[in-house]
């Protein structure tokens, strides 16, 4: 199932206006969706496949984060990014070889902004086969942000959903998505009341957890932004010595 980006930008607006504590989190998601999804639609309509083509979009992302973003996220922008060698070299970065430990989060965060509507219009061109049940997107092999949860007869009890292309894949609800684990009893649930339909699955042996969206709850939800409003989840998780398996785009 896909989600798209105008649902995506209705339902940051509405967790905004729910959940007081996670507004300015929403609205500045809601802000890059609204950005993405010019660069879904230019990609589309040319039939874009070559990453650089992606340095037309700079201007209008670079204002997006003078305008609404992060000071650090800003400042990284002004120092770095201001020509197209950089620009270009930043996206090749992460599209050829990945994330890197060794590239600061900010670098992250700006190129996952280009990557995600360019990847997912790729994704939705290819033939993937979603029943591989690996912990890795079966399209570009990035990790899930997000596990989403539904009955048994939408095919499939828990899926997960790439962090980078949007695929969604079929995956075993009883095993960790990290290190394989499946021993209940080394898998513990959190699920707090205020967000009764997400829940933090951990896993005690690698310690990292993956938060599920459960729609047999709420219909309504849309994966990614959900779990960004749940943004208390994920502190709670990391108050017991969890880390998270993969970040989203805003790096939580």
């Amino acid at each position: 199932m896909k989600w798209s980006f105008d649902a995506r930008i209705g339902r940051a607006e509405h967790l905004a206006q729910k959940h007081p504590s996670a507004q300015e989190l929403l609205s500045f998601y809601r802000e890059l969706a609204v950005f993405q999804k010019s660069v879904a639609t230019n990609v589309h309509a040319n039939a874009i496949t070559d990453v650089r083509a992606l340095i037309g979009h700079f201007p209008a992302l670079l204002d997006v984060i003078h305008r609404v973003g992060p000071k650090p996220v800003a400042e990284f922008a002004c120092a770095h990014l201001q020509d197209e060698a950089a620009q270009e070299r930043l996206l090749l970065e992460f599209w050829e070889r990945g994330s890197s430990e060794a590239v600061p989060d900010t670098a992250r965060f700006i190129a996952y902004v280009l990557l995600q509507p360019f990847a997912e219009c790729l994704a939705s061109r290819g033939d993937v086969r979603r029943d591989r049940a690996e912990p890795a997107c079966p399209f570009c092999n990035s990790r899930p942000v997000v596990a989403v949860l539904r009955g048994e007869g939408e095919g499939g009890k828990r899926s997960l959903l790439c962090s980078l292309c949007a695929t969604e894949w079929q995956y075993r609800r009883v095993l960790c998505p990290r290190c394989g684990e499946e021993d209940k009893d080394r898998l513990p649930i959190f699920i707090a009341r205020e967000f009764d339909y997400i829940r933090v699955d951990a896993c005690d042996s690698c310690q990292t957890y993956i938060k599920s969206v459960d729609l047999t709850k709420n219909g309504h939800a849309v994966p990614v932004v959900d779990e960004i409003a749940s943004v208390a989840l994920n502190l709670w998780a990391e108050e017991h010595g969890y880390a998270k398996l993969e970040p989203n785009l805003l790096g939580m």
